[in-house]
């Protein structure tokens, strides 16, 4: 561990009030606690606001896959990579629908569709008519387009719009060495219009980038500290996809992977976090101590956008196992 244990445990975050003024000393001391005594804190402020046996569940798809300009080194649709992935052009208004009522079938109460585009390009007005059908049809709306102008989150929002989704990926300090296509302050603006135009923000991070703890650390602190917490946020594993230059990154240990779960329920203590990508390579063991560390929510179908992701019998079954159940269904 890069830190040296505290001497003091941090207290978790008041139920009454949240905080934004975390320091980056604060953060890490919490990674470097004890992983038991991390794991009760985080346990502990996820009771104070949420059922702990329920879990969110999401569907998300890929509306238009492939040829995205920006350079993402994580990225199998990066256009700057070989990585032998199909192209595909934005989807027909029908199928998304088709593929929204599937997941509500399955017990998604929210969809989100991402497209490969730097920003929202042609096409556009064909994604908020999808946006306003898979609103029609009583699903939670998410999407993932890139960057936003303010005028283009205000008619998500008219559409019907509920999340957006645009993540920070990692530090500031070692986003550069991911991403030079979009710097880190295009991802913060696009994140203040979605908020400006009334959107809910899902925002997070992806764990295996090369990072240092410190990284990890000053990645949850500035989301903790935006004057409103994402009211989702998904902490991704990252898949190692041939042709990426991060084919070969190193393995994170499952421990520090579920710290890093731990640490968000604690910053961020009325958030929903989210399971994201990489679930196909976890334990159930490994999940089950993320929703013990305060995860609740997860993707659920067997792709997400364009990996492979554990099945919905296979859920079923592990929430089973572990007495828990998604949001919204029958308590008996």
């Amino acid at each position: 561990m890069p830190f040296a244990a505290a001497s003091v445990a941090p207290s978790p975050a008041p139920a009454a009030g949240l905080r934004h003024d975390w320091t980056e000393a604060e953060v890490e001391a919490l990674f470097a606690l004890p992983f038991n005594d991390l794991l009760y804190q985080a346990q502990t402020v996820h009771r104070q606001t949420f059922d702990a046996n329920r879990v969110q569940i999401s569907r998300l798809i890929s509306i238009k896959t492939g040829r995205c300009p920006e350079d993402c080194k994580y990225c199998p649709q990066s256009g700057h990579y070989n990585t032998d992935l199909p192209k595909e052009d934005l989807m027909e208004i029908e199928t998304v629908l088709e593929s929204a009522k599937a997941a509500k079938d399955s017990g998604a109460s929210r969809f989100c569709m991402g497209a490969a585009w730097k920003g929202p390009g042609k096409g556009f007005d064909k994604v908020l008519r999808m946006v306003e059908g898979v609103k029609a049809l009583g699903l939670e709306t998410c999407a993932t387009l890139g960057k936003l102008t303010a005028e283009q989150a205000t008619q998500l929002k008219a559409a019907g719009l509920d999340y957006y989704n645009h993540n920070i990926d990692t530090s500031p300090e070692h986003y550069k060495e991911i991403i030079t296509t979009r710097t880190f302050e295009d991802r913060l603006e696009t994140i203040d219009h979605a908020r400006e135009a009334g959107l809910k923000v899902c925002s997070g991070g992806i764990v295996g980038l090369g990072e240092k703890t410190d990284d990890r650390a000053r990645m949850l602190q500035t989301l903790a500290n935006m004057d409103r917490h994402p009211d989702s946020v998904p902490i991704n594993l990252l898949i190692k996809v041939p042709g990426t230059p991060l084919e070969n990154a190193e393995a994170v240990d499952p421990f520090d992977f579920i710290r890093t779960i731990a640490v968000a329920r604690i910053l961020m203590p009325r958030s929903y976090v989210r399971l994201s990508a990489g679930r196909q390579s976890m334990s159930d063991e490994m999940q089950a101590l993320c929703f013990l560390a305060g995860a609740n929510s997860m993707f659920c179908g067997e792709r997400l956008l364009t990996c492979d992701n554990p099945s919905p019998d296979q859920d079923r079954s592990l929430l089973g196992r572990l007495g828990m159940k998604p949001e919204g269904a029958p308590q008996v």
